[in-house]
């Protein structure tokens, strides 16, 4: 069936109150980013500032999988409602708090409404477009992830600096509502009936599972790798991962269906999500640091030098999702964006303290060329390859390897970063307290001692970016075994789409 051109009123709408969704949990995760000292200076908490992020990332993934089970069971609208209240309730919480404790508080909370947000929107997805039609839509939502990691510091610095660090948080609710009640009015409500009882013990091993990863990978150069808390937290992880299968073989209605994982078109993009992102975050958190640090820029200069990146991802998003229509080349524009990201990554691998700005650019731009061609195949992938009762789920298994993935991806860079700068400044004993966080360590260093400083920074950032590539590799090696599904179409209950029927496996 030729893929459709015109979109209907009510999907329009709909796609508008989700996309708006996405940017308010994308937001959320960057926005804090450059308000943190001056959150920490209000509330005295510079010792545990770090949780503020960790609590929102460690709550967003952990609740993942149990949201899109549950939107597969009673119905995804009405829990993409309720996590959508949830996430303003908390933001509010977030902006009137008092003290730390209630700030870290608040955006566990505001993070168990944000993972519901996100899963429930690329499953809804599933039920709003036919095949032919999903990969345009989810590269909306991946231009939305970009253009939230660039603008999300800004705003954040805009608001910090110009008003209160409390509208990071507030700014939320005007927009939420908006979205809520254009939700309310044009998302199709997909009727369920189901008899089967929650999982309620494979969604709490699951939720300790991500727990413990997110721990592992966000504390672990903190608190010491060979550490008794990082060697136990990966010791009780490991073992739960492994009770986890029997314990989801015989629930009656699991949140991981077993399955599901029987499927390479599974299990082989979210491992190339977990690799993609792992790849992504350490370019979208950490090129701006080196923009800053090595290049003496402010926050918003680093963010207006990164648009080329976030210009290439947005174009490479959307000429992607056109042509995944037809669901024979999804393979091919995988490995096509997961080689060009690799070239994007061994290019940064070059940069140094003098290379200029044209140059600088350039790289930039390929490598967001890269970056916005693989995470939108993924998710349509998988899609097409799970009957409609099982979408929740199925998304929410892309969206946990992705959450994962980011986490482990900054972990390690940042470890690179930080083991390689302290390699090339032994000599230097006035950066012992450097951190990769505080780009004005190294301006309040003597000028004889700057330039050596400089230059060492710029070698461990490209020499990080040497060292990650061969995660984009292992994902290129992935996609090479990856047989995406096609799916016909017929009627649908949504005005002007189709929708799904039998899978097909294509070679």
């Amino acid at each position: 069936m030729k893929a459709q051109r015109s979109t209907s009123p009510g999907v329009a709408a709909a796609m508008c109150a989700l996309i708006l969704a996405v940017l308010l949990a994308a937001l959320d995760q960057t926005i804090v980013s450059t308000a943190l000292p001056r959150i920490a200076e209000d509330l005295n908490g510079f010792d545990d500032i770090a949780w503020v992020s960790a609590a929102y990332l460690l709550a967003s993934t952990a609740v993942t999988p149990l949201w899109g089970k549950l939107g597969d069971m009673y119905g995804r609208k009405r829990l993409y409602l309720a996590s959508t209240t949830i996430f303003l309730i908390a933001s509010v919480a977030c902006g009137l708090v008092q003290n730390l404790p209630e700030l870290i508080g608040s955006r566990v909370l505001q993070g168990v409404g944000g993972g519901g947000m996100i899963v429930l929107t690329f499953a809804l997805v599933g039920d709003i477009a036919a095949p032919s039609q999903r990969g345009r839509y989810q590269a909306m939502f991946g231009s939305v992830y970009g253009v939230a990691s660039i603008v999300g510091p800004l705003l954040g610095g805009v608001f910090t600096d110009q008003l209160s660090w409390r509208w990071a948080f507030l700014i939320n609710l005007p927009i939420g509502a908006v979205a809520l009640v254009i939700a309310a009015r044009a998302l199709p409500a997909v009727a369920r009936q189901t008899t089967a009882r929650i999982d309620y013990l494979g969604a709490s091993m699951l939720a300790a599972i991500a727990t413990g990863l997110i721990l592992i990978t966000s504390f672990g150069a903190r608190w010491g790798w060979g550490s008794p808390a990082i060697l136990g937290l990966i010791a009780a992880t490991v073992a739960l991962a492994v009770l986890l299968v029997p314990v989801e073989r015989h629930a009656a209605a699991p949140v991981l269906p077993p399955a599901m994982f029987a499927s390479w078109t599974v299990v082989g993009p979210s491992l190339i999500a977990f690799v993609a992102n792992a790849a992504m975050f350490s370019v979208l958190v950490y090129l701006p640091t080196y923009l800053q640090i090595v290049h003496g820029v402010s926050a918003t200069l680093s963010g207006i030098s990164m648009l080329p990146l976030v210009a290439g991802l947005v174009a490479s998003q959307s000429l992607a999702g056109r042509w995944a229509a037809n669901a024979g080349r999804l393979r091919r524009i995988l490995l096509a964006g997961l080689l060009v990201n690799l070239a994007g990554l061994l290019l940064l691998s070059t940069i140094g303290a003098a290379t200029n700005a044209l140059v600088l650019s350039s790289y930039f731009l390929i490598t967001g060329v890269g970056i916005g061609m693989v995470p939108m195949v993924v998710m349509t992938t998988v899609q097409n390859s799970v009957p409609p009762a099982d979408l929740g789920a199925a998304s929410a298994v892309v969206t946990f390897a992705r959450s994962i993935g980011a986490a482990f991806g900054v972990a390690v860079f940042a470890t690179l970063l930080n083991t390689g700068f302290a390699g090339r400044t032994r000599g230097l004993p006035a950066l012992g307290g450097f951190d990769a966080g505080r780009p004005d360590t190294i301006a309040q260093l003597p000028a004889a001692s700057r330039d050596v400083a400089l230059e060492a920074f710029a070698h461990a950032t490209a020499t990080g970016y040497l060292w990650m590539a061969p995660t984009l590799a292992i994902g290129i090696l992935l996609a090479l075994f990856l047989r995406p599904a096609r799916r016909t179409e017929g009627t649908s209950g949504v005005p002007g789409l189709a929708t799904r029927k039998d899978t097909v496996p294509t070679a």
